[in-house]
């Protein structure tokens, strides 16, 4: 499903269509359905279904006002004020914006679905006719339903408490929709809001009328959901966006994701001094925090995207327990406090365990959910996929779930294509010990690699150790009865790295057999500060493996401009932020080509790219060979416990 075009939903046009939605407001009608009404007749009386049921006294028909409901709540919470409090006021103006965007949502299905002219030539309609127009009626419906309940939901949900459960408790739930019609689609939903808001039980407090309204229109979207399958004709809703003008709300289809609404996840505060080893880990990680926060919130974009140092999806691998889920944390403590202290929002946003569905399509569902708030231009968003293995797996592998084929499909379209909209304030973060298990498109996407390697050194080591012992020495200072080393400083080579320069000086040449072999052919031909030497030796490894393509020389592109704008920003532009991440976008972008010809005059462009190539391709023969590497290691270890079992057998015998 691709969206072709974005339609403007323009102020002045929804400003003619307010007068009806605040009539709806002040007064609709609904005659209950006999489901509704005679639900949970044994229940006990003090059952909210049951009161909503009794809702219309016994007449058929029933006039309801939103609108007197509220004053009435107003009334009953706050006897002696004479303005509405604020909560109350909010909520109503809430629900008439949602109402007003709805009708203009449903006059714009009218146009586009040919239902207008049917609704002209209503009467003379054959039979088919008429099942078109009645099909096409429900639609529109529903979709007028969706995007109101989506409107409210945007402008309510920064409102709300962030635990609505107490709230989700109390609710029972809507006990009818229709899509008979737009206007009664409406009077329903609005009837039983109605009569909840009217009930004792649901609202205390001037918050809890925000609070049951987003529960309300949650639940009124989650029925819409269940039923959009048995819907026809709606191909006019889903092949276009509606993006209302001076906002950052728009309807896409029937998504149903709060751009923006995401709430940052909890996380474990830990600074990168406490991470042993993972040199070129950490440097890469501070790197990225300081490009993030580079981000300019007027101009929507970020100055290290045009000088070619920003990498929107980037991957950490390594064995296990190296420190991959520290060194999350890390990121995100060093994000979290330089976003608090420039007076940034900030969101955390990692990738929830439960994606995987076993609906065929939930999976796509969840991850768009999860992937749209990352097109938010509002604030710095970091989102970590741990494990990244467990739903990004190789499609082609035996066994892979329909869940796990529907996350890559949405994890593409959302990282190049159509839909793919990087501010550069947004970094995704694969993190895998495992990464030859990764999907190749998934892999060809990443344009930042890092290992974890964990401790590496005898000072690392010497390191590791001195964090846990440490901790008894101040419980109990002489308990800790050993000698320190002569000559290293605790902690002194945890510190951060200049540059990737002092990381990678000893790259010489590639580790691997056949990778070593291609290079030293073309190194035959050329000289490594030639031109055709890269060329040949691309060449070279196509033969070798065939599936390395322009991607990945374009991924090697992007690690060498990485490597361009490796420099320190200034230490005083972090505690004076007017000096540089309060300046405008211009402002900033020349700061930062100042820095990088100063950065670039020491460098040498041919032995960067060397060095480059060789390590991106070592990377790309490590992954193609772990998983074969794997299969042969499992089998020997498996021979050798048969052997070892029969000479254990036969002894025994």
């Amino acid at each position: 499903m691709e969206h072709n075009s974005t339609f403007p939903i323009k102020q002045n046009e929804l400003d003619m269509l307010r007068d009806e939605a605040t009539d709806y407001i002040k007064s609709i009608q609904w005659e209950q359905g006999n489901k509704a009404k005679s639900r949970d007749k044994e229940a006990k009386d003090d059952s909210i279904l049951l009161y909503l049921s009794r809702a219309n006294n016994g007449s058929d028909v029933e006039i309801t006002s939103v609108s007197k409901t509220i004053l009435a709540l107003k009334k009953r919470l706050l006897p002696d004020s004479i303005a509405i409090p604020v909560h109350l006021n909010q909520t109503l103006f809430a629900v008439q914006e949602g109402l007003t965007l709805g009708i203009w949502i449903k006059d714009s299905y009218y146009d586009a679905s040919g239902l207008s002219s049917l609704n002209e030539r209503k009467s003379a309609l054959d039979s088919s006719g008429k099942r078109e127009y009645e099909s096409k009626l429900q639609t529109a419906a529903a979709f007028q339903l969706f995007a109101t309940s989506y409107k409210v939901l945007h402008d309510l949900k920064p409102f709300a408490s962030d635990d609505l459960s107490v709230m989700k408790q109390k609710f029972a739930g809507i006990p009818e929709v229709s899509f008979l019609s737009p206007l009664k689609g409406i009077a329903c939903a609005l009837f039983y809001y109605d009569k909840y808001l009217g009930h004792p039980e649901i609202v205390k407090s001037d918050k809890d009328v925000v609070d049951f309204t987003v529960v309300y229109f949650e639940a009124l979207i989650d029925e819409i959901q269940l039923r959009k399958s048995s819907l026809e004709y709606t191909e006019t809703i889903t092949d276009r966006t509606y993006k209302l003008e001076n906002s950052n709300f728009a309807v896409s289809g029937w998504e149903n994701a709060f751009a923006g609404t995401a709430k940052s996840i909890e996380f474990n505060k830990i600074q990168f001094e406490q991470i042993v080893g993972n040199k070129d880990a950490k440097h890469f990680a501070r790197r990225l925090t300081e490009r993030m926060l580079s981000y300019d919130f007027d101009a929507q974009k970020n100055p290290f995207q045009e000088l070619g140092g920003f990498m929107p999806v980037f991957m950490g691998y390594g064995i296990p327990g190296t420190g991959k889920s520290m060194l999350i944390a890390a990121i995100a403590t060093r994000l979290k406090e330089h976003c608090d202290n420039l007076d940034i929002p900030f969101l955390f946003h990692p990738m929830p365990d439960t994606l995987i569905s076993t609906f065929q399509g939930g999976s796509a569902e969840k991850m768009v959910e999860w992937m749209k708030p990352m097109q938010d231009p509002t604030k710095i968003i970091f989102a970590p996929i741990d494990d990244a293995e467990n739903n990004l797996q190789e499609r082609t592998a035996q066994g892979v779930s329909a869940g796990v084929k529907e996350v890559i499909g949405v994890f593409l379209r959302y990282t190049e294509g159509a839909y793919a909209v990087n501010y550069g304030n947004s970094s995704v973060g694969l993190f895998t010990n495992l990464p030859e298990m990764l999907d190749k498109a998934v892999i060809s996407r990443i344009q930042g690699r890092f290992k974890i390697d964990g401790a590496r050194t005898e000072h690392d080591f010497l390191d590791q150790d001195y964090i846990w012992w440490k901790k008894f020495e101040k419980t109990i200072p002489d308990f800790v009865n050993m000698k320190n080393p002569a000559n290293y400083d605790f902690l002194k080579d945890q510190g951060l790295t200049k540059s990737m320069g002092e990381i990678l000086n000893a790259v010489e040449k590639p580790s691997e057999e056949r990778v070593l072999e291609a290079y030293d052919k073309a190194a035959k031909k050329h000289n490594a500060n030639e031109h055709l030497f890269f060329a040949s030796l691309y060449k070279e490894i196509q033969k070798i493996f065939p599936f390395f393509s322009s991607r990945d020389v374009r991924n090697i592109q992007s690690a060498i401009s990485l490597r361009l704008t490796d420099f320190d920003l200034e230490p005083d532009w972090f505690h004076n932020p007017e000096a540089y991440f309060k300046k405008d976008y211009n402002t900033k972008f020349n700061m930062l080509q100042e820095l990088m010809k100063s950065n670039m005059k020491g460098l040498d462009f041919s032995e960067i790219r060397r060095q480059e190539v060789v390590l991106y391709l070592d990377n790309v023969a490590t992954i193609a060979d772990t998983d074969f590497k794997r299969k042969v290691d499992a089998r020997v270890n498996q021979l050798n416990i048969d052997l070892q079992a029969r000479k254990s057998f036969d002894n025994g015998n």
